[in-house]
């Protein structure tokens, strides 16, 4: 199922906050509750949801993600002009990788953790083809959909720091920042500069950025991890 793209119909109603919408994320270790300022990212079709809860582990409030065949993630809606540089930094912890999984097939496309950013989207750079679809969308929503993104994926074969397009659409560009079993059931913490790599994924500067989002997911593969996902933070 093109998950991918939806997650962009999912996440539109950024579009219409834009202009109000926070540049900060609400970090884990803050929260009062799961949604306090996150919200639930699901897909229609796929019934089966990644439960979400907040947990304590070495002494931090801490997100845990287990997924079991399913699919669903959280949701930060936010506002974001990157400059020249914009990091994003976190730490996550994995209980295992899919032994199905696969960032260049359709069949392999699930990671035990993994983060989107999302960016808004550029019609004057799309194709006729392109605006039409995202235009009955649009008519069908009432909102206007996000453009391209970025997921950073905990891979299981895919090489640390390769890049490559989405199996469902090259709108969303997948980027393996660990990879296989190496590091497993350890935090690991992770700072990638978005505007770089938004650069090498596309080829030109990024847009303003309209969401950011977790997700375990397994409903492709049919597998079962759990995950540990600590604060995000953007640094300019």
């Amino acid at each position: 199922m093109r998950r991918c793209f939806l997650f962009a119909v999912l996440i539109l109603a950024s579009a219409s906050v834009f202009a109000d919408s926070s540049a900060t994320i609400q970090p884990f270790s803050s929260m009062s509750g799961i949604n306090d300022g996150w919200e639930p990212l699901e897909f229609p079709k796929i019934e089966k949801h990644t439960s979400y809860e907040l947990v304590t582990q070495d002494g931090m409030q801490v997100v845990k993600a287990t997924t079991s065949g399913g699919a669903s993630g959280l949701i930060a809606r936010v506002a974001i002009q990157p400059s020249e540089s914009l990091v994003l930094r976190w730490r996550w912890k994995v209980s295992n990788v899919f032994e199905q999984g696969n960032a260049r097939k359709k069949s392999g496309d699930d990671y035990p953790a993994r983060i989107y950013v999302a960016f808004q989207f550029q019609p004057e750079k799309a194709g006729f083809f392109e605006r039409a679809k995202r235009q009955a969308v649009e008519v069908l929503f009432g909102e206007s959909l996000p453009g391209n993104a970025l997921n950073y994926i905990w891979a299981n074969t895919l090489p640390k720091g390769e890049f490559v397009a989405n199996p469902y659409t090259d709108k969303t560009v997948m980027i393996a920042v660990n990879s296989g079993t190496p590091n497993v059931g350890e935090w690991v913490t992770v700072e990638r500069d978005i505007v770089a790599d938004y650069r090498k994924a596309f080829g030109e500067a990024p847009p303003p950025i309209v969401g950011i989002a977790i997700m375990s997911d397994s409903d492709n593969t049919g597998e079962s991890a759990t995950a540990w996902y600590g604060d995000l933070v953007l640094t300019p």
